[in-house]
């Protein structure tokens, strides 16, 4: 975890373990949720650090009263990616105000009204085959490889709204680029239900007091937290459509061989 306050789920990749012995350099690659609610001390430290390249992955519409406040020294890409995760999914406006109980709804309180909806269920399950598989996100994470690999000196930090979704598959990609083995890629991916277990386990409750059972409760977790499951179901999916990883980053990712030595060259230790 990075030492930061109003930055949700920043964490450093630097110390994952990768083949033959190396690990991911420290204070290169970040990953975090938005920087809108960024403090001065936040931005002190990233720019300290320095981060040189800032990729944000929220579409528009996210950015609404959410603009990342600015890492001095940092330049800002904005990249947006479609996971098509909507938690209200499905839900119309009456809906919206029943369950939140004023007219501006409360996302988390729709998120268990989503649970029983099958809509919001197919995006839940749909969420990361969508973000591995839809040409559209595909050509996206093509061009995030691509910025890192121009990136130059400093630190690059990427992230989402929440940082665990289109956060978290970067990552994986990332980390499998960087040679990281299946379980390392897991464990990073999963690390998020840690910082938004008390969420995630607050509204699953509420799901099983109406009678939901652990299918509904799991789109509570893909909305709140980051579905580990479902994430690792499409990792299973990459194996069947293009044989591994692998081939997967040097397909739809566009990755050369010397690409991925330029990689590992700059961030392994």
């Amino acid at each position: 975890m990075l030492p930061l306050k109003g930055i949700v789920n920043a964490r450093d990749l630097g110390g994952n373990p990768v083949g033959k012995g190396f690990r991911v350099k420290d204070g290169l690659l970040l990953r975090s949720a938005h920087l809108a609610d960024a403090t001065k001390a936040d931005l002190k430290y990233l720019s300290s650090l320095p981060v040189s390249l800032v990729i944000d992955f929220r579409k528009e519409e996210e950015l609404k009263g959410k603009i990342d406040r600015p890492i001095e020294g940092a330049k800002y890409v904005s990249l947006p990616i479609d996971a098509s995760g909507n938690a209200a999914a499905g839900a119309t406006e009456e809906e919206k105000k029943k369950f939140s109980g004023r007219k501006k709804f409360d996302v988390k309180k729709v998120i268990v009204m989503a649970a029983f909806n099958e809509k919001a269920k197919k995006v839940a399950q749909n969420m990361y085959p969508v973000l591995f598989f839809d040409p559209d996100c595909q050509a996206q994470f093509a061009e995030f490889f691509r910025l890192v690999l121009n990136a130059g000196e400093g630190a690059v930090l990427y992230h989402c709204t929440q940082g665990k979704d289109r956060t978290g598959i970067a990552s994986a990609l990332l980390l499998a680029a960087l040679g990281a083995n299946r379980e390392t890629i897991v464990e990073d991916f999963d690390a998020t239900n840690e910082i938004y277990k008390a969420d995630v386990r607050k509204y699953a409750r509420r799901v099983r007091f109406f009678g939901g059972k652990e299918e509904k409760v799991g789109v509570v977790k893909s909305f709140l937290g980051a579905n580990t499951d479902n994430f690792v179901a499409a990792l299973d999916e990459i194996d069947k459509r293009y044989g591994s990883l692998d081939v997967y980053l040097r397909g739809p990712m566009g990755l050369s061989d010397g690409d991925i030595q330029e990689l590992r060259g700059r961030y392994l230790k």
